[in-house]
């Protein structure tokens, strides 16, 4: 009784173990139907497909589950991205999608399967690259400002701006994020030289940076910008908060530059008093610069401000010549909204002249005014001289008799000297006094009136053409 009562035992263990074994399945390997995750808002489902055997060992409570690895590939701490209801995957080999979660960043990620009943793992999947990319548009440095400068022996920084400028989405919103700085060495090739959210330069150069998202493509980059050894590259650049032209109806405008101990600006040549911090708020249009002394030494920048809201040109030049019975035809360009044209004669409007362009016929001072009509209501205008052909003397005059009666009342020199051939012209009194100085000479000195009663004034001329075959000489003026 007592062996029989063992061997009932025995034969009970037995079939528990048996019923065991036949609860087991095996997964396979999972494959993908991808290389890369490149995710976004936009897009992020992704799938994998995998063996089990048998499936009639599944229990009816068997979930699937997806389990990322780390950005290394390990399962040590695995990120579960999908868990399939009980009992829904019966049949063999069966695929499942799965999204990424918004912080994944690697080169180096896996996938692999898991079961619930009865529990059993596969082994992980290829390796790829995944990325979320949580921020894909182009953002701002340096605050749009398109250089910087350092002294020499010192650097300049460059941060990814926060918020950043306008509408800009800055990517520092989103901690989870790493960028990558580069070096331009071509107008398409550059050089990789450090990560983080900013960036120290020793080295003159054009820099940038982007987001890392790896091997995935993307539109996360910042602007360029420029940055030489002070003295020894192109002028600091002014950024307008408002754009360059800006529309002044829309309010002040401010100018900024590069960081800096201290600051001068100045328009138009003249010191604006009290304008010295890195910005200016000002809605007038005209050429403004700054000094910026940045320690060790001193930088320039400048922007020639237009506050009419659109850009406009003219294929005339401010002077010009018409041989009598031509016609010179003045045609504006203009991305103005709706524009409106009125040329004008010697100050006096042309009737029914209102296209973008004009037939001159006739000798005379002509301006024409270019107004946009809709959005900014704004005008500028441009102003030019038509002229007869000045006449072609062979040599260089000594004497003139600027009298009035229309004969050798001016300084006429041969045409290879005159307007348009850039020769500069200077006048110089016997007193050493700088009277005249151009490179567009009109041979119309002397344009005022000079009195003298009984000694007739010498002046001095140096013309200077571009073959720097230099003429001197003097100018007796007699009654």
């Amino acid at each position: 009784m007592r062996n029989f009562t063992i061997f009932k035992m025995v034969l009970l263990l037995v079939l528990a173990y048996a019923k065991t074994m036949d609860a087991q399945i095996v997964i396979g390997t999972p494959n993908l139907g991808f290389s890369q995750a490149c995710a976004s808002a936009s897009f992020n489902t992704y799938y994998a497909t995998f063996s089990f055997s048998p499936p009639s060992n599944l229990g009816g409570t068997n979930q699937f589950i997806i389990e990322l690895s780390d950005a290394t590939g390990s399962f040590s701490s695995p990120t579960v991205v999908f868990t399939s209801a009980q009992g829904a995957v019966t049949t063999s080999p069966a695929t499942l999608g799965f999204a990424i979660p918004v912080t994944t960043g690697g080169e180096s990620y896996k996938v692999r399967i898991k079961s619930t009943n009865p529990v059993a793992t596969s082994t992980g999947s290829i390796s790829f690259p995944a990325y979320y990319k949580i921020q894909d548009e182009p953002f701002t440095i340096n605050n749009l400002i398109a250089t910087g400068s350092f002294c020499s022996g010192g650097s300049y920084l460059l941060s990814i701006d926060n918020p950043g400028t306008g509408s800009n989405n800055s990517p520092l919103q989103y901690p989870s994020l790493t960028f990558n700085w580069y070096r331009e060495t071509s107008p398409t090739t550059s050089v990789f030289v450090a990560t983080g959210p900013s960036l120290s330069v020793t080295q003159a150069g054009t820099y940038f940076v982007e987001t890392n998202y790896g091997t995935c493509t993307s539109n996360s980059y910042s602007n360029r910008v420029t940055v030489s050894e002070a003295g020894s590259g192109p002028e600091t650049s002014i950024n307008s908060s408002l754009g360059n032209p800006y529309c002044a109806s829309d309010g002040d405008t401010t100018l900024s530059t590069i960081q800096g101990d201290s600051y001068q600006w100045y328009l138009n040549g003249v010191v604006i008093v009290g304008a010295t911090s890195a910005t200016y708020t000002t809605n007038e249009a005209g050429t403004y610069s700054v000094t910026i002394d940045l320690g060790n030494c001193v930088t320039n920048g400048s922007i020639d401000l237009n506050n009419g809201g659109f850009n406009s040109s003219i294929d005339v030049s401010e002077f010009n010549m018409l041989e009598y019975g031509e016609t010179l035809v003045a045609t504006v360009t203009t991305d103005a909204a709706n524009p409106e044209f009125q040329w004008y004669l010697n100050e006096s409007i042309i009737s029914s002249a209102n296209g973008n362009s004009y037939d001159i016929t006739e000798i005379g001072n002509y301006k024409v005014v270019i107004t946009q009509t809709s959005g900014c209501i704004s005008s500028t205008e441009f102003l030019f001289t038509v002229t007869e052909p000045y006449p072609d003397v062979a040599n260089i005059p000594n004497l003139i008799s600027p009298n009035g009666d229309g004969i050798n009342d001016t300084w006429v020199i041969p045409q290879e000297y005159v307007n348009g051939t850039n020769t500069e012209v200077t006048i110089i009194s016997s007193q050493g006094e700088l009277v005249l100085k151009t490179t567009n000479y009109q041979n119309n000195w002397p344009e005022n009136e000079i009195i003298f009663k009984d000694i007739n004034p010498v002046f001095y001329y140096i013309i200077t053409p571009q073959n720097n075959k230099i003429r001197k000489g003097s100018i007796t003026l007699v009654k």
